[in-house]
């Protein structure tokens, strides 16, 4: 008898989740010019990482040893060993976390996160990329190599960490107090790291300290990576627990206490602060494609489900309501993806400024707190959705797809909420100017021969984006006071420009559509009453997810 797996409880197991999703692959193809080969990965994380995700959550999540046989402290976490085989298969064999720094682009990088879609395992991949991002960049010498081991370059595989987060500040950078002082020519860092993801797994990890006689506030802050193990051989900080987490299972997250733990400094004291707003950009567009990913997940359970259960005489997809709902939540997703892209494209081409930044940097950071910000919501529709469409069984453990909502409620909070992208687009606006940009791209969009036929809808957009602008004023409370609603407005903006835009660099007329439907049903308050064509085409992923045989899975 072959060996099953959990094909029997999920629709979405088993599947090319790469090849099935068309609307992506069109999407990456054009800001690429080329489709990559990922249907080995979409392979991949369709069987063994669908399934160790789900195991991991149900049966096997991290467990933190602090003590070995022989009486020393060990503060590791054992993770479930299929996680780890799975986890080293992504980096070394899959290339994930490789492109960038093999002169390919973030694009490539961020598809996988996409593609993987399970948060707690991208999160682990994520924080790992972070550090390679922050010691290829700034950090000197044999320091700087040590990129390798946290890319795949290098086959002894490495993972990384980002610990930032203290008790009293959380968000606000500039309250934390973990302390650096050199002794003797050796940074010695003093403190306690409140929300730690990578504890007990990272083999190196970047933390923020402020050294003697810095200023107050986040410029004060200095970046240093820190290794697990000190130049004597011994635990180089303690980790105090585990957190216990509605989601994101499958990366350990705890708290660390720094105890005079040896470090290095990456590269000047005094712009820590702004190396460590480059490494949350990265995890922030990990953040908004990996929400997109986790709505994909749920919505191809769904539709499967549409496919084959039946109520009232017919399968559950030919009701129009349900039907309806589908249609929603793809639009929610293609939006998203043509923001979340963008925003990609936009890094990979300024990641290698340094400060002081240029436009192309303030503009992709401007972009990114809209995509964070905007995908995070669509994530926990869709899911919610993807919820309701399974009925009562939706909400039960045994099944996957209640486990998609609960990991889509965790991309509002990492890398800053809601409040905190508002503050930031602000911030990115007021002084850097780069709404300008964001202005000046959209009317490139407008006016480009393929809007012909929706030059109306790019107007109303430039005037809602205009008016969304204007809105902000001089008034500075007014202005925080607007700041979620201009965000949301200006990231369904760009998000309904980027599908048409996309629309004409591909020839797919679908994404047109999708654009204008969402325009509709967002702004105009039409809510998809009107007549639409191509319905089944568009929720069906192009006609791609109706050449599964659901049934075959009964």
């Amino acid at each position: 008898m072959p060996l099953k797996g959990i094909e029997d409880i999920s629709l979405a197991y088993g599947l090319d989740h790469y090849k099935l999703d068309y609307p992506f692959r069109n999407m990456l193809s054009a800001f690429l010019g080329y489709e990559p080969d990922l249907s080995d990965l979409g392979r991949f994380v369709g069987r063994e990482v669908y399934e160790v995700a789900y195991r991991v959550d149900r049966l096997s999540e991290p467990i933190l040893l602090n003590w070995s046989v022989y009486g020393s402290e060990l503060d590791t976490v054992w993770l479930d060993p299929r996680e780890r085989e799975v986890l080293v298969s992504l980096v070394r064999d899959y290339g994930v976390n490789r492109s960038p720094f093999q002169g390919k682009s973030w694009l490539e990088h961020y598809a996988g996160i996409y593609l993987v879609g399970d948060p707690g395992i991208s999160c682990i991949l994520t924080i790992t990329i972070q550090t390679a991002y922050a010691l290829y960049k700034y950090a000197q010498d044999g320091l700087r190599d040590l990129y390798k081991g946290l890319t795949g370059i290098s086959s002894d595989v490495r993972w990384g960490a980002t610990w930032f987060t203290e008790v009293q500040g959380g968000s606000d950078l500039g309250a934390n107090v973990t302390k650096a002082e050199n002794v003797g020519g050796v940074w010695r860092l003093s403190g306690y790291k409140y929300f730690a993801s990578g504890a007990g797994l990272a083999d190196i990890a970047l933390v923020t300290a402020r050294p003697p006689g810095s200023r107050p506030g986040a410029k004060g802050l200095a970046l240093f990576a820190v290794p697990r193990i000190n130049s004597n051989g011994s635990l180089n900080y303690r980790v105090r627990r585990l957190k216990w987490k509605s989601g994101t299972v499958s990366v350990p997250t705890g708290e660390v206490e720094l105890l005079g733990s040896e470090a290095y400094l990456i590269g000047d004291l005094d712009k820590g602060i702004y190396y460590t707003m480059e490494d949350l950009m990265v995890s922030r567009l990990a953040n908004s494609i990996g929400a997109l990913g986790i709505a994909r997940k749920a919505y191809i359970e769904a539709y499967g489900f549409s496919q084959v259960r039946r109520a009232f005489g017919k399968r559950i997809i030919e009701h129009p309501l349900l039907a309806r709902d589908l249609l929603e939540a793809e639009l929610g997703i293609e939006a998203g993806l043509a923001l979340a892209l963008k925003a990609i494209d936009s890094f990979d081409k300024s990641w290698r400024k340094k400060p002081p930044y240029d436009d192309d940097y303030h503009y992709a950071r401007l972009l990114t707190h809209m995509a964070k910000n905007f995908t995070a919501d669509i994530a926990a529709d869709v899911t919610r959705r993807a919820m309701e469409i399974y009925g009562g069984i939706g909400f039960l453990h045994e099944f996957p797809i209640e486990r998609w909502h609960r990991e889509a409620l965790i991309t509002p909070i990492w890398e800053g909420t809601s409040n905190i992208q508002a503050l930031d687009m602000l911030e990115a606006m007021v002084k850097k100017n780069a709404h300008t940009r964001l202005i000046e791209d959209l009317e490139n969009m407008v006016t480009s021969s393929y809007w012909v036929a929706s030059r109306r809808l790019g107007e109303e957009l430039l005037e809602m984006a205009g008016k969304a602008l204007r809105s902000i004023g001089e008034d500075s409370y007014r202005a925080q006071w607007t700041a979620k609603n201009v965000l949301d407005t200006l990231a369904k903006t760009v998000a309904i420009a980027g599908l048409i835009w996309l629309s004409g660099k591909t020839g797919n007329e679908l994404l047109t559509m999708s654009g204008e439907l969402y325009f509709s049903n967002t702004f105009r308050d039409r809510r998809l009453d009107a007549a639409v064509r191509e319905v089944r085409e568009i929720i069906s992923l192009g006609g791609m997810l109706e050449e599964v045989d659901w049934h075959s899975k009964d």
